[in-house]
């Protein structure tokens, strides 16, 4: 079943949300009192009806709060609920979560193993693995098969530590209390990723199964190890520019690096112990017969049995800010030096829907950006704009499309999750099925059910294969890309 144009499960992303922000009309103000416009009316005009507000918050100000909140008896009963429980589980809407239960149309045959992250920022190198491994199921007719995320993981730490120095070696000249410089400065080496770090990290070094190389605690836990890792890079960003404050051009510096690189190297060897050089890989399948590989490199497993060819895959994005049809970068964000630029072709959601549909339906996982942290109830496994009633509590509702939460900071790309399933009725997406990587005691046994109208507001980013997209797409990819600034949202990575 291929379905040729998907419409949403709403009219418009945008009308969708706006009916659910809209807020109940107002009672009439009392016999005398002066009408006073609501917060949202006072935001979109130049009303003088309300008193004039002070600078800073005052006594009288305050017991009128006070007084105004005590008179509704609705507020006390709020509070008895609210101030004991979790948003999520004191305000949860049922009739949401009946409404969309965990069952689709249209589900991915293989359930491999639920993975865990744990206590590290790795989702993107989970979805990608997640993804990958797949295929090899299938070809292989596992019962279970997971890919070693530490192994990503070491070399990605690597690469970031060389690509820091790299950045900082090409902003030498430019002042250490400017923007820029202490942009790359305050976070040099965080868990996070976008897609073609992780093309670049596999292409480069490969992949190996989990056992191979497995967890340690610096690998689940990897806060403490970042930080170490993150005071020797500044130490060295120092060190450069001391050094070529006293003469020395950027070739000189760069000779510093070796030195670096390798206690950078130690650092992680320590504490995640070094990879292997090649690796013997044996199983047994569904029919209970063994098989071996022996003696093979990690890029040769890649190549060998993998046998995805992530180079021909393509990030679509959804960026409602940026003109749609053109391609995008961020400038110094990245992890592998010689390696293809991070960029992406910004399109309506809609159209990426439609070719996400049908992916699935052909039986393919998608690598799949979001906002995870928008309106998630991760004991029900769900997300929906409307899954916990906000006005029913606090008498308010939100006011913000999803180009103004970009805007002004409120959203961006938080996490990636494998989509393994959609459910459509009469020709609309209704909602969809991802794969997280927060172990199966999360959600539905590991699983996500995420609303049509959720994934119109906080979905951003799927990879598709090129032949899933058609030509007028794939053109833009000969386009020179629009560089945005380091700052960017797009340039914030998912961890």
């Amino acid at each position: 079943m291929t379905i040729a144009h998907i419409t949403n499960d709403a009219t418009a992303s945008s009308s969708s949300y706006a009916r659910y922000i809209q807020a109940k009309p107002e009672e009439p103000p009392a016999k005398g009192a002066e009408p006073c416009p609501s917060t949202s009316e006072s935001l979109t005009n130049n009303s003088t009806d309300c008193p004039k507000v002070s600078q800073g918050i005052t006594i009288p100000q305050l017991e009128d709060y006070h007084e105004e909140f005590d008179a509704d008896i609705k507020n006390k009963l709020a509070t008895l609920t609210i101030s004991r429980e979790s948003y999520s589980n004191a305000l949860e809407n049922r009739e949401v979560y009946l409404k969309h239960p965990p069952v689709f149309s249209n589900k991915l045959e293989i359930d491999a193993p639920i993975t865990d992250q744990k206590n590290s920022g790795r989702c993107w190198v989970f979805a990608g693995l997640n993804m990958l491994r797949q295929r090899m199921m299938k070809e292989y007719n596992l019962e279970e098969l997971e890919l070693s995320q530490p192994f990503v993981f070491f070399y990605d730490k690597l690469e970031k530590s060389n690509w820091f120095l790299e950045n900082m070696l090409q902003t030498l000249d430019e002042d250490l209390d400017g923007r820029v410089v202490q942009f790359l400065l305050k976070d040099p080496i965080n868990d996070g990723g976008r897609w073609d770090m992780f093309v670049a990290l596999v292409e480069k070094y490969g992949v190996v199964p989990k056992e191979a190389y497995p967890e340690t605690h610096h690998t689940s836990n990897s806060g403490q190890m970042n930080s170490l890792l993150a005071t020797k890079l500044r130490e060295y960003a120092k060190t450069m520019r001391s050094e070529h404050a006293k003469g020395k051009d950027i070739e000189e510096v760069r000779g510093l690096k070796g030195h670096m690189l390798k206690e950078i190297h130690r650092i992680l060897s320590v504490s995640l112990g070094q990879p292997p050089k090649k690796l013997n890989w044996a199983f047994y399948n569904k029919d209970k017969k063994f098989h071996e590989f022996r003696d093979i490199t990690p890029l040769q497993f890649y190549k060998d049995h993998v046998k995805q060819d992530c180079k021909n895959m393509v990030s679509l994005i959804h960026d409602p800010r940026n003109a749609y049809m053109k391609k995008y970068t961020v400038k110094y964000m990245g992890n592998v030096h010689g390696a293809e630029k991070v960029h992406y072709i910004n399109l309506p959601m809609d159209q990426i829907k439609e070719y996400a549909a049908n992916v699935i339906i052909s039986g393919r996982p998608l690598w799949f950006g979001c906002d995870i942290l928008k309106f998630e109830s991760p004991s029900k496994g769900m997300v929906d704009p409307e899954l916990f009633d906000y006005k029913a509590a606090f008498d308010f509702g939100f006011g913000m499309t999803k180009v103004e939460r970009l805007q002004y900071g409120d959203t961006h790309m938080t996490h990636v999750m494998v989509l393994t399933g959609v459910h459509v009725e009469d020709g609309k997406t209704v909602r969809w099925r991802a794969e997280n990587s927060y172990s199966d005691s999360y959600g539905n046994k590991g699983y996500l059910t995420i609303t049509d109208r959720w994934f119109d507001e906080f979905a951003y980013q799927i990879v598709f294969e090129k032949g899933d997209l058609p030509k007028e797409v794939l053109d833009v990819l000969d386009q020179e890309a629009v560089v945005l600034p380091p700052w960017d949202l797009l340039g914030i990575l998912s961890n």
